[in-house]
């Protein structure tokens, strides 16, 4: 039963259609597209695949994306359907003080990460995972699966805009993550790098007070690889962690089981 998973995030989508919706699932194709360019994915990326049996998607750019990728699905027969965070699923406890509100990108990602880290070391234990893209979040979840909160911070781009906009004369290219900055682009990128940096040092040291012990440290986002040589910490890249988090929804809603698998669909 082949399963269609959806990530749109505020700036590209992406797509993996894997031979079944469950974690370890092999992948048969996938794809990337820019939001300007998703009315033709029926005619380009989607054009030759086989038809999926089920779908699952995250999505943080808002209704009118969620219903153009929806005209582009109609070349299948194929329900979409799509996650909203909810007070518990798949292992996650949402603390959020309504839990609705919390971003679907996030909620996925936690899911993804804290069966990554019980896959790898076979236990639970505190996870830090870090998200860094347009935006970047810090959330804290420990060794029980209860997510205790998270940090919201701009990222690179929109420190850099932030700061041209409201400083005068403040126009200059990408410079070099170093200690000690000695020009003005070295500055901006320094500055911004360790910000981020410094954020997710806080939350680790306060998930460790809280927990009593070290968190395992995943980050992920289209931007990670530049912020990992610049952690306080070793962090683990997992660049697939939506995807992941999206398998193990699935499974754990019987998305793959013949009997009833859509009505068990709570969240479209």
């Amino acid at each position: 039963m082949s399963f269609l998973a959806i990530d749109v995030g505020n700036t590209r989508l992406k797509w993996t259609l894997y031979e079944r919706p469950a974690p370890g699932a092999q992948a048969l194709a996938r794809g990337v597209e820019f939001l300007e360019q998703i009315d033709r994915l029926a005619d380009t990326g989607w054009a030759g695949l086989p038809e999926p049996q089920s779908m699952l998607g995250c999505i943080v750019a808002g209704q009118a994306i969620r219903h153009r990728v929806h005209e582009q699905m109609e070349i299948w027969s194929v329900e979409p359907h799509w996650v909203v965070a909810s007070s518990a699923e798949a292992g996650l406890i949402n603390g959020y003080d309504y839990p609705a509100r919390l971003g679907a990108d996030r909620w996925v990602a936690m899911i993804g990460a804290r069966h990554h880290v019980l896959a790898r070391e076979g236990r639970a234990r505190p996870i830090l995972l870090v998200m860094v893209g347009t935006a970047v979040t810090v959330e804290a979840i420990d060794a029980e699966g209860r997510f205790l909160g998270g940090l919201i911070l701009p990222g690179h781009g929109i420190m850099l805009r932030a700061l041209e906009s409201g400083t005068a004369g403040l126009h200059v290219p990408t410079g070099e993550v170093c200690e000690f900055p000695t020009n003005t682009s070295d500055g901006l990128t320094s500055g911004g790098t360790y910000a981020i940096a410094g954020a997710c040092e806080r939350m680790a040291q306060h998930l460790r007070a809280r927990c009593g012990e070290e968190p395992a440290c995943v980050m992920t986002g289209g931007a990670g690889w530049k912020m990992l040589p610049s952690m306080a910490r070793p962090y683990e890249l997992v660049e697939s962690l939506i995807f992941d988090g999206l398998l193990v929804i699935a499974q754990a809603r019987g998305l793959g089981a013949a009997n009833g698998a859509a009505a068990r669909l709570l969240h479209f």
